[in-house]
């Protein structure tokens, strides 16, 4: 089996990650560089272009075999093949925790549950609605909102003492709610700890609607966050307690959670690229043109 090298690009509503991988079709896989970059105001076509180009430049490679995209990948102009976000993701959380039977992915405008087989099959899955109260973009307004850096939330929300509700069906009441707080003296990391409830109430009823059991990886941008990773193992033992035959579920990230998507497209890429070679339709350029 041959030893390929390949680049997975998920570009997503609030950053682009880009995942350089060595592998043999999928297994044996090793991560040889990575980037995240938050899009902002710059135009999303040099954001991924700076980005790549500092992965390949920490990779070290002279050529790539094939280029993946994910999520909007109508703006990588060079890539090789697209894969469906659901599916990189599915396939980059087992990578990253070979024995995950389940994926939560909280992106910055939408959330989804998927349960996933040994292989990283998507068997079902669930997402949250157009409502972005369950999402980072969400998270993040309101830590803007109380003054504090992104970075310090999850801390702050584990320092609760009162943890104080939100409405769970709106983020634009939620956020109403968080300024009734505000003007009535709530501390912050009691405000903090009522959003994490808030959103990981919805993340557990999606995991529970999609019957996931085993290990549950989050993956996106606040499975870094240990306030909501903490809210969450909360709110699914709650869940168990009160549905007895509840699947067990135990939660679990990554330090390269939030590279998921990108990593699942270059690990898919390594086997679209041997079945076109096999096939005889493998016209693929090696060289990386920007």
């Amino acid at each position: 089996m041959k030893v390929h090298t390949t680049c997975g690009v998920d570009v997503g509503s609030a950053s682009v990650k880009i995942a350089i991988m060595r592998s043999k079709a999928g297994a044996d896989a090793e991560l040889l560089s990575s980037r995240t970059a938050r899009i902002r105001r710059r135009a999303l076509v040099d954001v991924i272009k700076g980005a790549f180009q500092e992965a390949w430049a920490d990779a070290g490679l002279v050529h790539l075999d094939y280029t993946a995209s994910t999520g909007d990948g109508d703006t990588v102009n060079f890539r090789t093949g697209h894969f469906y976000s659901m599916t990189t993701h599915a396939r980059g959380a087992l990578f990253l925790v070979p024995g995950a039977r389940g994926v939560v992915d909280v992106g910055a405008l939408h959330a989804r549950a998927m349960r996933i087989d040994e292989r990283g099959k998507v068997l079902a899955h669930r997402m949250t609605s157009q409502c972005a109260s369950g999402s980072g973009q969400f998270l993040e307004n309101i830590a803007r909102y109380l003054g504090v850096p992104l970075s310090d939330v999850g801390q702050l929300s584990l320092g609760a003492t009162a943890p104080e509700g939100v409405s769970s069906i709106c983020a634009v009441l939620a956020e109403t709610d968080v300024i009734n707080m505000v003007s009535r003296g709530i501390e912050t990391n009691d405000i903090l700890k009522g959003i994490h409830l808030s959103i990981a109430g919805r993340l557990a009823r999606l995991v529970r609607a999609v019957k996931a059991e085993g290990e549950v990886v989050v993956t996106g941008g606040l499975g870094a966050d240990v306030g909501l990773i903490a809210a969450l193992v909360e709110q699914l033992a709650t869940g168990r307690r009160n549905k007895k035959k509840a699947p067990e579920v135990t939660v679990k990230t990554h330090p390269d959670g939030a590279l998921a998507g990108a990593i699942g497209a270059a690990l898919l890429g390594a086997f679209r690229y041997e079945q076109l070679e096999r096939s005889g339709r493998l016209h693929l350029t090696t060289q990386v043109q920007l």
